[in-house]
């Protein structure tokens, strides 16, 4: 049995699909504010405060282990129900909140290895999902566009203290956005007034310090749309360390486009 924490985002879903398709014993702990998987019969309605809950769920059924996917919105702490184990762990959450939602899942995955259940990688059922060193598209960085790369990762690399930041666009060698905590939609619809045509990347790399086992930069279809609408040329991922939701769609918007999608 693999209990599944989800949030929003297609991703859980594609999880989901795999899961099933591998006739593999599953339950679901919906954390989503759409409550999207409640359909399913093996899902339970909880909220993040409610660990006593959360834990009793995932033993019951005999979890050892859990893969975490999706968004989960980083809660109102003076509103959130919590359960007796809830009262005892939330001051740990509170205090690494300050730090932002990397820190949240870090303690939270910490919490549950002292339960003794094992947090598993979040594309372990979905190798495909994670893209290889190369250029997937027809049209491939130029000289220009290279320079933009090495200006986006040495950017991201430097802001340690801004360990929420997965994201940032760079044109001409000039930094235009860093993603804050809003994160990378609200960051791209920045740009759109300052767009030219077919010019500049998106770099998109996990967070300073990040726990690679959840919460990996993910991309698709409807940031490659946003990516155009910026005036864009590419987005530029790391290695085994994203998310690539509805590739054939994406890939063939791209390259009518003429944009790329780069894996460093």
């Amino acid at each position: 049995m693999i209990g599944l924490i989800f949030g929003e985002t297609n991703f859980p879903t594609e999880i989901l699909k795999k899961i099933k398709k591998k006739k593999i014993e599953y339950l679901i702990i919906d954390l989503s504010k759409s409550k999207k998987f409640k359909k399913d019969n093996n899902s339970h309605d909880v909220s993040i405060g409610q660990f006593g809950k959360i834990i009793n769920i995932l033993k019951k059924n005999k979890c050892k282990k859990v893969i975490f996917a999706g968004k989960v919105d980083k809660p109102n702490f003076s509103k959130i129900k919590l359960d007796l184990k809830g009262i005892y762990y939330m001051p740990r959450i509170i205090k690494v909140s300050k730090l932002g939602d990397a820190a949240i899942l870090k303690e939270i995955i910490k919490i549950l290895k002292q339960e003794k259940i094992k947090t598993i990688n979040s594309v372990a059922y979905n190798p495909e999902l994670s893209l290889k060193n190369g250029n997937y598209s027809k049209v491939k960085p130029n000289r220009d566009d290279k320079k933009d790369i090495i200006k986006g990762i040495k950017t991201l690399r430097r802001l340690k203290k801004y360990n929420y930041s997965q994201a940032v666009v760079v044109r001409k060698n000039k930094v235009l956005a860093i993603e804050g905590k809003k994160g990378t939609e609200y960051m791209l619809k920045k740009c759109i007034r300052l767009s030219f045509e077919n010019k500049g990347v998106l770099v998109k790399f996990p967070k300073i310090k990040q726990d690679l086992r959840i919460d990996l930069p993910t991309i698709g279809l409807k940031t490659l749309v946003q990516c155009k609408r910026a005036g864009l040329k590419g987005v530029v991922l790391k290695s085994k360390c994203n998310v690539f939701l509805e590739q054939k769609k994406t890939i063939d918007f791209v390259n009518k486009n003429k944009m790329f999608i780069y894996v460093k």
